[in-house]
C-alpha cells in the first residue's frame, strides 16, 4: 500500500533511481540525452511508479543550467528526476529514507529490491539498507528502468509501458539518436555558461552567505553539537615517543571473510533506528528524521565510533545471520559491535579482527581505520590488504598482519574464541616485512607477516600513527 493505492513489489522491483555523481552528471550528452529521453517518455505518455524514489543530483550547476535552457528541465520533473542538490547523494548512501510501507513489504517478504543509479559505488548496503542489489547504469538507463520499474526487463522484447491508447512503447522509442543530442548540446551548451556559474562559485547561495562564522584562530568547540565534537586522537598525548604497548590476551572482536569493503568497516549511508548512533542522538534529543547519515556526521567521533563495522550486509561467522551485531566472547552474550567493543574496554581486553582477502576495499575512507582504532582494535590479521587501507590503518597505529601464503583462518583451524598474544618486537628492531609469530591460549602457534611495508610505516608506528607524528615534527620546530 503506497499513498492509498496497491502496488506489487517483487524480487527486482526498482525502489530507488537516481542520476547522480560528479564523474557522470559531467558528461553533457548523457545529461542532455537523458533530457531528450525523458521528454519522448513523457509525451509518450509514459510515467514513474509513485513509490520509486527518484532524484537528479548533478555535481555542477552549470548542469541544471543546460538543462533550463534545452528545456528537459519539465520533462525530467514529471518523471520525478527533479534537481535536489549538486554533488555527493546517492552514491554515498544520502538518498534519504523510503516509505515506512515500501521498506515493510520488503523486509516482511525477504525481498530483493534494487537500486539503479548513474553513481561510481554499489557496494552491497552502501546505496539503501532496503535495496541488496543496486546497478550502475548511464543516466539514460536509470530512467528507462524506473520507467519499467524493475530490473529484469529485456528492453529488446519487452515494453516500457504503454501509451494512453494502450499500444506498447519500446526502449527504441524514445531513445534520442546521437545526432539529436548533439543538435541539443552544440545549441545549450555554450562557455559562457560555465565562466557565469564558476565566477560566483565562491561567494555561495543565500543561504551560505546568511551562515554565522566564528572569527579567531582557534575553533571554539561547540560541546552541544552534534556534528562537529573535539577529537580524542590526542588525548593524553606527550611529546615524547609512547612506550608501545602489548598485545596480549587480545580478543577477536570481529571473525570475518572475504572483500569486507571500506563500507562493511565505516558505512556512510543511513543510521539505523535502533543502532547505537542512534540510541546516542537520541539521548541528545534528536528525532529520527534529524539523525541524517554517517557520512553527514563525520566531524563526530561519538558517532563514527557507533557506526563503525555498522553495515547491515556485514556478514560475522560469529553470526547466523548478517549484520552489525557480534559475540562478547567471555559470557558468549550477542550485543551490537560497539556495546561488545566498550565492554571489552572496560576490562581492558585489546582486539583484534581476522578476516579474509582484500581486507579495507573499495573507498579510501579514513573512518575505516579511525573507527576501528576508537574501538580498541589493536591488529588486523587478513588474507590480503587493499593498498590504501593498509597504510591508513597504520597510519592509526592499527598493526596490519597478514597470513602467510597459503594460509587463512580455516586452514589453521581458528575458530575466533581463541585468546590471542602477538609478540611484536621492539620497535627498533622491527624489520619491514618481517615475520612474527602468533599464539594462541589453546597451543596454536602461527607466523603472519608484518606488513609495515617500509621504513615510513615504522616511523608512523613509532609514534602511535600518523597524526601523532605530524604534531610532534611540528612542536618538535618551536
Amino acid at each position: 500500500m503506497y499513498d492509498s493505492k496497491q502496488y506489487e513489489l517483487r524480487h527486482g522491483s526498482v525502489i530507488i533511481a537516481a542520476i547522480t555523481s560528479c564523474t557522470n552528471t559531467s558528461n553533457p550528452s548523457v545529461m542532455l540525452g537523458a533530457g531528450l529521453l525523458a521528454k519522448k517518455a513523457v509525451e509518450a505518455g509514459l510515467r514513474v511508479l509513485p513509490y520509486i524514489k527518484t532524484s537528479l543530483s548533478p555535481g555542477s550547476g552549470v548542469v541544471t543550467y543546460y538543462l533550463r535552457e534545452s528545456g528537459v528541465i519539465p520533462a525530467l520533473e514529471a518523471l520525478g528526476f527533479s534537481v535536489v542538490g549538486y554533488g555527493c547523494m546517492t552514491c554515498i548512501g544520502n538518498s534519504g529514507g523510503i516509505d515506512e510501507n515500501i521498506a515493510n513489504a520488503i523486509e516482511e517478504n525477504d525481498l530483493v529490491c534494487c537500486g539503479v543509479l548513474s553513481g561510481n559505488r554499489n557496494f552491497e548496503g552502501r546505496i539503501h539498507p532496503n535495496t541488496r542489489a543496486n546497478y550502475l547504469a548511464s543516466p539514460l538507463l536509470v530512467i528507462a528502468y524506473a520507467i519499467a520499474g524493475r530490473v529484469d526487463i529485456d528492453f529488446e522484447k519487452e515494453p516500457l509501458g504503454k501509451r494512453p491508447d494502450g499500444s506498447d512503447v519500446y526502449l527504441r522509442d524514445v531513445w534520442p539518436t546521437r545526432n539529436e543530442i548533439h543538435a541539443v548540446e552544440q545549441k545549450h551548451v555554450i562557455p559562457a555558461m560555465f565562466k557565469e556559474v564558476y565566477a560566483r562559485i565562491q561567494k555561495g547561495s543565500t543561504n551560505w552567505q546568511s551562515l554565522e562564522a566564528p572569527s579567531g584562530l582557534l575553533y571554539p568547540w561547540d560541546p552541544s553539537s552534534t556534528y562537529i565534537k573535539k577529537p580524542p586522537f590526542f588525548d593524553g598525548m606527550t611529546r615524547e615517543l609512547p612506550k608501545k604497548q602489548l598485545i596480549h590476551n587480545a580478543r577477536v572482536l570481529l571473525f570475518l571473510g572475504d572483500s569486507v569493503t571500506t563500507d562493511h568497516i565505516s558505512p556512510a549511508g543511513s543510521i539505523g533506528r535502533t543502532s547505537p548512533a542512534a540510541r546516542y542522538l537520541a539521548q541528545r534529543g534528536l528525532t529520527p528524521k534529524e539523525f541524517n547519515s554517517y557520512g553527514a556526521r563525520r566531524g563526530n567521533d561519538d558517532v563514527m565510533a557507533r557506526g563503525t563495522f555498522a553495515n547491515i550486509r556485514l556478514v560475522n561467522k560469529f553470526m547466523s545471520k548478517p549484520g552489525p551485531k557480534t559475540i562478547f566472547l567471555p559470557t558468549n552474550e550477542e550485543m551490537d559491535v560497539f556495546d561488545c567493543a566498550q565492554r571489552y574496554a572496560r576490562e581492558n581486553t585489546p582486539l583484534i579482527v581476522i578476516t579474509g582477502k582484500d581486507y579495507g576495499s573499495g573507498s579510501s575512507r579514513d573512518w575505516a581505520a579511525k573507527g576501528p582504532y576508537l574501538l580498541g582494535i589493536r591488529a588486523v590479521i587478513a588474507e590480503s590488504f587493499e593498498r590504501i587501507h593498509r597504510s591508513n590503518l597504520v597510519g592509526m597505529g592499527i598493526v596490519p598482519l597478514q597470513f602467510l601464503h597459503g594460509e587463512n583462518a580455516e586452514t589453521l583451524g581458528l575458530t575466533g574464541r581463541e585468546v590471542y598474544n602477538i609478540v611484536i618486537p621492539d620497535v627498533n628492531d622491527i624489520k619491514p616485512g618481517q615475520h612474527i609469530q602468533v599464539q594462541t591460549n589453546t597451543g596454536k602457534q602461527f607466523q603472519v607477516i608484518l606488513r609495515f611495508d617500509t621504513e615510513v610505516d615504522l616511523l608512523f608506528y613509532k609514534h602511535g600513527g600518523i597524526l601523532n607524528y605530524m604534531i610532534r615534527k611540528m612542536l618538535s620546530a618551536i
